[in-house]
C-alpha cells in the first residue's frame, strides 16, 4: 500500500436511565414529538440544571470497563453552536476536565491482536431531533437532554475492518453492562469516524476528514473505505486536502461536504457555571468496580477453558450478553460428549433463524429442548442432521420438544436394511451409469447414490447405514 489510514472513532451512547441527563423528562422512546420537555431541556431562562445520579454512575461503569483512568476531579462545560435541534445553542458537555482518560479495548483480527487506545469517555447531553419533509424541517426535542458519553478513541485505528471489530467488540462490551440497548436505529448509538491517509511507513499525519451520518457498522466500514479511495486519487493528482465535515449518503456509496471542520476554538468552551464540579472519591469508584460481570473477553476465554470449545466458535456464542446466558445454559444441559455440536448447532442452525427484531435467546425454544434434539441427533440416532433442521424451525414455531415433533411427523430415520433396501435397489436400477463409475473407481459416485437414496426416502434414510449398505451391495454385483 502507498497510503497507510490514520483512524479514530467517536461513539456517542445513549444511557438508559429512566429521566434526562439534568431534568426529571423521561427519556421514553417513539413519545409524541415534544411531549417529554420541560423548562430545564429546553433551556428557559432561570430554569437550572441537577446532574443525573445514575447516568454519572453508568458513566464510571463504562469508563472502567474500558480500561480508563477515573478523574478524581471533573466539570462540565458549554460548547457553544447553533443548531435547530439544539434549544439553548449550547451543549453542556465536558472540555478539559473530562470523567475519565487512558484507557484501550483488544480486538482481535484475522487471528492478530490489536490494542486500541481509548483518549476519554466523557458525559454531555444529547440534542434534539431534525424530521425533514419536503417543503419544511421540523423539530423533536424530546431527545434533548437525554444523557450522552462521548467514547473518543486514539488514533490507533489503520483500516475499515479494524474500525468495524472495535465497534462490535465496543458495543458487546457495553451491552454486557445493561447501561444501554446501543440500538442504533434508535439513535442509541452513534459513531463520527476521522481519518487521514499519509506515506506508508511515516509518523506524520495527513490533512483528516470528519464523516458521519453513518447509521450502522457496515456504514461506518463502508464509509472509510470510500474516503481512503477518495483521498487517496487527489494526493496522486497533487491536489491539497482541505480538512472538512463529510456526509456519508449510503445510497450514492459516497462522501459529501457538509462543512469545513471546527476546531475547540469555534466552540467556545467555558465551564457551566450553573453545575459545580465533581469529586469522585476512590472509594465510589471501587464501589461501582463490584458491579462490572464478566465481560465479552473473560468469558470468551471461560468457554474455550470450561468446555473445549474453537476460539472462533466461543467468540461468536459470547457476542450478546443475553445470548451467552442462553448458551451457557444448553451447554450445561447436554453431556460432554455432545457440548461442540450443542455450540455449533447454536451458532449454525439456530442462528439462522434469527433476525434483525428477533435475538437467538428470544426465539420460542429452551435450553433443554436444544439439548434434546441434539441428543436425537448425535446419541440416539433417530434423525439425520437435516431432519434434524427442519425439527428445529416446528419447535421454534410450537415450543414442543423434538421427540414430540418426530413423532406428531413420523420423521423418524430409516436405519433397518429390510426398509432400507428396496429402494437402494431402485436407486440402484436408475442410475447405472453411477453404478458403472463406482466400479471405475470414482468416489463421488457412491455418493451421488446416497443422494438418490435420501431424496427417496424423503431425507429418512440414515446415510451412514445407506453408504455402507450400497458399498455392499455393489462389492458383491
Amino acid at each position: 500500500m502507498k497510503y497507510e489510514a490514520v483512524i479514530g472513532l467517536e461513539v456517542h451512547l445513549h444511557l438508559n436511565t429512566r429521566t434526562k441527563a439534568f431534568c426529571g423528562c423521561s427519556t421514553e422512546f417513539g413519545k409524541e414529538p415534544n411531549t417529554q420537555v420541560c423548562p430545564v431541556c429546553l433551556g428557559f431562562p432561570g430554569s437550572l440544571p441537577v446532574y443525573n445520579q445514575a447516568a454519572l454512575d453508568y458513566a464510571i461503569k463504562v469508563a472502567l470497563a474500558l480500561n480508563c483512568r477515573v478523574q478524581e476531579y471533573t466539570k462540565f462545560d458549554r460548547k457553544n453552536y447553533f443548531y435547530p435541534d439544539l434549544p439553548k445553542n449550547y451543549q453542556v458537555s465536558q472540555y478539559d476536565l473530562p470523567l475519565s482518560v487512558h484507557g484501550f479495548l483488544d480486538i482481535e483480527l484475522n487471528g492478530q491482536l490489536k490494542r486500541i487506545g481509548i483518549t476519554r469517555v466523557h458525559m454531555e447531553e444529547d440534542a434534539g431531533k431534525l424530521i425533514h419533509q419536503e417543503n419544511a424541517s421540523l423539530v423533536d426535542f424530546n431527545r434533548t437532554g437525554i444523557p450522552l458519553l462521548e467514547i473518543v478513541s486514539e488514533p490507533d485505528i489503520n483500516s475499515p475492518e479494524e474500525a468495524y471489530e472495535y465497534l462490535a467488540m465496543l458495543k458487546s462490551t457495553i451491552q454486557y453492562l445493561d447501561v444501554s440497548d446501543c440500538d442504533m436505529e434508535k439513535g442509541s448509538l452513534r459513531c463520527d469516524a476521522n481519518i487521514s491517509l499519509r506515506p506508508a511507513g511515516t509518523k506524520i499525519l495527513g490533512v483528516k476528514t470528519e464523516l458521519k451520518n453513518m447509521n450502522s457498522f457496515k456504514g461506518v466500514k463502508d464509509a472509510l473505505s470510500y474516503e481512503i479511495r477518495r483521498q487517496a486519487e487527489m494526493l496522486d493528482s497533487g491536489e491539497k486536502l482541505r480538512q472538512d465535515t463529510r456526509l456519508w449518503d449510503a445510497k450514492a456509496q459516497e462522501t459529501i461536504a457538509m462543512r469545513t471542520k471546527e476546531g475547540a476554538k469555534d466552540y467556545r468552551y467555558f465551564p457551566e457555571p450553573d453545575l459545580p464540579p465533581f469529586i469522585i472519591k476512590e472509594d465510589k469508584i471501587a464501589e461501582i468496580k463490584k458491579t462490572i460481570p464478566e465481560l465479552p473477553k473473560e468469558k470468551m476465554q471461560r468457554f474455550i477453558k470450561d468446555y473445549g470449545l474453537t476460539e472462533y466458535v466461543a467468540k461468536i456464542l459470547v457476542a450478546s450478553k443475553q445470548g451467552a446466558l442462553f448458551a451457557e445454559e444448553c451447554l450445561k444441559k447436554t453431556t460432554d460428549k455432545n457440548i461442540k455440536s450443542v455450540a455449533n448447532w447454536i451458532i449454525g442452525p439456530l442462528s439462522a433463524l434469527t433476525s434483525s427484531t428477533c435475538a437467538i435467546h428470544e426465539l420460542n425454544i429452551s435450553a433443554d429442548n436444544l439439548a434434546g434434539l441434539v441428543d436425537l441427533v448425535e446419541n440416539e440416532k433417530i434423525i439425520s442432521n437435516l431432519t434434524g433442521k427442519i425439527v428445529l424451525e416446528e419447535m421454534c414455531k410450537t415450543g414442543k420438544t423434538a421427540k414430540a415433533i418426530v413423532e406428531e411427523k413420523n420423521l423418524a430415520q430409516i436405519s433397518d436394511s429390510q426398509s432400507l433396501n428396496s429402494i437402494i435397489e431402485e436407486a440402484i436400477k436408475e442410475n447405472p451409469k453411477s453404478v458403472a463409475d463406482f466400479k471405475a473407481g470414482k468416489a463421488n459416485a457412491l455418493m451421488f447414490l446416497v443422494g438418490q437414496v435420501m431424496r427417496k426416502s424423503s431425507g429418512k434414510a440414515n446415510p451412514k447405514v445407506v453408504q455402507e449398505l450400497i458399498r455392499k451391495r455393489l462389492a458383491n454385483a
